[in-house]
């Protein structure tokens, strides 16, 4: 039976990929956390956990390089999709320093600690992000061969740690390839970002937490959305591809929503779901970021080349069960989010 380790499995997307290996696989998943790190999005995985039964964690950190070689010594899992990163482009403007050592020497300490363990060849998944990109001209479609160009500290970490993973499937032939997903929401999505502080505020409002006004950044982005649940389906059976032999070391794929918004349609398309209709939108400077990435399209064909995969979760969903997720946390679980 193959494990499949997950580094990053307390986010939205490495829980969800947990999620989708249990529910549709007979393989063990093994999650990497760091100690105390809050377990909001696998709580419902919890007692499976205590049981043993086909998950279990391993507490090292992407910066301590010697328990990360601890970890793959014992664990060796057959696959690993490393999520794990300072992920909020925003925020890397406050931590540059912590953003790059983490996802650049993190995915290094990762990538290192397969390439010196014996007789080991795992397939190894290193997300990326379509912030790779940066700032494109509007109406350019982006396909994997567009040239990248940071546009904050996190897009620049990312740029560093995708040239890693493929420096090490073509120096080394290690089994490595390369996701730049494009903007990706649905329940769970950390409130840090566009779309998920909207609907939580929608919802902090419904709940009589918060005026009725929601507070947002620069609306003029338009990109395209799809829903994290189904882009892990995506992750997996490229794991799956690599292991057949079927993506050669060091490929990357843009894997990216067929739908595309502009924030203003999101922020309405979100109003559209609430239960208030005397909710006001007003710009927060502090909402806004140095420097955007305005315009974002995809080219998907490489990844449907490899796979049989497309988004199959409709926007309208998706946007609805993330407010949805909001509410749950609000209203059934009592959790009042930080304002921001």
């Amino acid at each position: 039976m193959k494990t499949v380790l997950i580094t990053g499995i307390t986010g939205q997307v490495g829980s969800q990929l947990a999620d989708y290996i249990l529910d549709n696989t007979n393989y063990n998943v093994v999650g990497m956390m760091r100690w105390q790190e809050p377990l909001d999005n696998i709580y419902h995985l919890t007692d499976r956990i205590n049981k043993k039964d086909r998950i279990s964690l391993f507490y090292a950190d992407l910066n301590d390089g010697m328990s990360v070689k601890r970890m793959i010594e014992e664990v060796r899992p057959d696959y690993i999709s490393h999520l794990a990163a300072q992920s909020y482009p925003k925020t890397s403007f406050d931590i540059p320093i912590e953003t790059l050592q983490t996802n650049i020497i993190g995915t290094a300490n990762l990538l290192e600690a397969v390439r010196q363990t014996p007789k080991y060849y795992p397939v190894v998944h290193v997300c990326s992000s379509s912030e790779v990109y940066g700032k494109t001209p509007t109406g350019v479609v982006l396909n994997e061969d567009t040239p990248m160009h940071g546009a904050s500290p996190y897009s620049i970490s990312k740029i560093g740690a995708d040239h890693l993973g493929k420096f090490y499937g073509e120096a080394y032939g290690m089994k490595t390839f390369m996701t730049r997903m494009g903007t990706h929401t649905g329940p769970r999505r950390s409130d840090v970002f566009f779309e998920s502080t909207v609907a939580k505020q929608i919802a902090l409002i419904e709940a009589g937490y918060q005026e009725p006004v929601v507070y947002v950044g620069n609306l003029s982005s338009t990109r395209t959305f799809q829903d994290a649940r189904d882009a892990v389906r995506a992750y997996f059976m490229l794991l799956e591809a690599s292991a057949k032999g079927k993506i050669e070391p060091g490929e990357h794929f843009n894997i990216a929503g067929d739908e595309a918004y502009n924030l203003t349609e999101v922020v309405d398309l979100l109003l559209s779901f609430s239960t208030r209709l005397d909710i006001e939108v007003k710009t927060d400077v502090n909402r806004l970021r140095p420097i955007d990435a305005d315009y974002q399209m995809f080219d998907n064909a490489k990844i449907k080349s490899v796979i049989d995969w497309k988004p199959e979760i409709p926007t309208g969903q998706m946007f609805h069960d993330l407010l949805d997720h909001w509410r749950h946390q609000i209203f059934k679980m009592g959790k009042i989010p930080l304002n921001r």
